[in-house]
């Protein structure tokens, strides 16, 4: 069995907002959007139909904002992991996340950890990992 893994949603309050943030952060697009939900993709993300299936799965996913009434509470269960290339300037990734509105977030990790947590303006958690070359 290979699914692919086709997007992953976040729920969010104010969901254009939240996925034009993201889509900065990313360098990505909106692809749709209306009321109820907001879809970013990744730049090459055409929307043609794609008949091989090797092909279709290695695609990369989107992220689909969908709007919740309620503010985050607790702790995300599953978060995002960013990572720069060794070419980039780890801190500087992370100062410019934070400029945009990132806050950097204690959720229990040890200090000599080799990455950063850091929480969107919604307050989701997401890591920015050591800079990696694959």
């Amino acid at each position: 069995m290979a699914l692919r893994w086709y997007e992953t949603s976040v729920d969010a309050h104010d969901i254009g907002m939240l996925a034009r943030w993201w889509a900065d952060v990313l360098g990505w697009r909106v692809e749709f959007e209306d009321e109820y939900e907001v879809t970013v993709v990744p730049p090459e993300a055409d929307g043609d139909p794609v008949d091989d299936l090797g092909t279709w799965q290695a695609r990369r996913t989107g992220l689909i904002f969908a709007w919740v009434p309620e503010a985050k509470t607790t702790k995300n269960r599953l978060h995002i992991d960013l990572a720069p290339h060794i070419s980039q300037d780890r801190d500087a990734q992370i100062e410019e996340l934070l400029a945009k509105g990132a806050t950097h977030v204690d959720v229990g990790q040890d200090k000599d950890v080799t990455w950063t947590v850091l929480a969107d303006p919604e307050g989701n958690e997401f890591c920015v990992l050591s800079s990696r070359d694959r």
